[in-house]
């Protein structure tokens, strides 16, 4: 399987042509492309164009609810709970970090929980948000349960991420990382590849390690044993434990805070999902001086990254790093497709209509 490069601007637009084909605002298609496009330029690639066969199947089969309205059904000046109501996850979930944003620059911290949501992207695009208005942002959010707990071979957490972000220089410190070994989106771009699992990432339903993603495709539709590790890999040896309890800590806030659902009871019914999400911003002036913290954050990270290398290697990265570096070099190379999610983006193109030559600009991608 190869790879194509493509101009991300005009992959925005097709996101929001493909979504407004579905029924969708102007300002709600803008969302959702905003985070598939960042994932993308960001360089994750499993929760970019990606993911548009996911959403675009779960409109077909009534698992996202076209029209649905989410509603807030309690709030105070420093929160809220929000009821997506099956909505599709992009647009409510930037309300509610908005809604955040704004409590915390009147109070000095909002936190706003989602209930009965759907994917709603990459983590780190919200946590942004808020770095992006000058304040510390944290999201999270859980999945349906595709992660075996320490000493179990059921899953029963998701793949739930963890997003930090807060401003800085020369760019925010950007931290974004799922509590299990890998993400599902990864483990679906192996698949599309052909390639074999590096390490103990997942165990197969027998309860022994497996090296074939395509075991884990199957696990997730048939609902059988088996799952991905926790952050630290299988048992308590490498510490597999404290990923574990990572995963639970976002359980507690995301589906226990919103009253919602922990990952166990998340897409068991056909068609539905009802995961849970998490936003919090912080005004942090209100513990001293912003301007004094973020510098001395930044000197900090710039002193890690100028701290002694460990043998053969080259520089350490502060987590953003990779990130900033990536969006540079895809506004001149493109965005990275591979030709199986090439091949779906032109099916979806056709099922509703669109010339998907009249979008899918090819670049040049990295030059040697």
């Amino acid at each position: 399987m190869g790879y194509r490069y493509f101009d991300d601007q005009r992959l925005w637009d097709l996101t929001v042509e493909v979504f407004t084909r579905n029924g969708y605002s102007r300002s709600d298609c803008e969302d959702i492309a905003n985070v598939l496009l960042a994932s993308d330029r960001m360089g994750i690639e499993s929760h970019g164009v990606q993911r548009m066969k996911l959403y675009t199947h779960s409109l077909e089969i009534g698992r996202i609810k076209r029209g649905a309205k989410s509603e807030i059904v309690r709030e105070t000046p420093v929160s809220a709970v929000i009821d997506a109501h099956d909505a599709i996850g992009q647009p409510v979930s930037v309300a509610a970090m908005q809604m955040a944003i704004d409590k915390a620059k009147k109070a000095g911290v909002g936190i706003v929980v989602v209930r009965d949501s759907n994917h709603y992207g990459i983590a780190g695009y919200y946590a942004k948000m808020a770095a992006d208005q000058g304040l510390l942002g944290i999201s999270m959010t859980n999945t349906e349960a595709l992660v075996v707990p320490t000493f179990g071979k059921q899953p029963m957490m998701g793949t739930n991420p963890i997003a930090v972000s807060m401003p800085g220089t020369p760019h925010p410190f950007h931290l974004d990382m799922a509590t299990s070994v890998v993400p599902a989106g990864k483990m679906e771009v192996y698949a599309k590849a052909g390639k074999t699992l590096p390490g103990d990432w997942l165990m197969n339903s027998d309860g022994s390690p497996s090296y074939d993603p395509n075991d884990f495709l199957r696990i997730r539709a048939t609902k059988s044993l088996g799952g991905i590790f926790p952050v630290g890999g299988e048992g308590e040896t490498n510490s597999g434990h404290k990923g574990y309890g990572l995963s639970l800590l976002v359980e507690l806030f995301c589906g226990i805070l919103s009253g919602g659902r922990t990952s166990n009871e998340v897409r068991v019914v056909p068609n539905v999902d009802k995961v849970c999400h998490f936003f919090m911003a912080v005004d942090y002036s209100i513990f001293g001086d912003k301007e004094q913290m973020e510098k001395r954050f930044s000197q900090y990270l710039e002193d890690i990254r100028n701290s002694a290398l460990a043998d053969g290697q080259t520089r350490i990265y502060t987590h953003g790093d990779k990130a900033y570096a990536h969006m540079a070099r895809v506004a001149e190379e493109g965005v990275k497709v591979n030709d199986k999610t090439y091949d779906e983006i032109v099916k979806i193109c056709q099922d509703l209509g669109i010339d998907p030559a009249e979008y899918l600009i090819e670049k040049a991608g990295p030059q040697a």
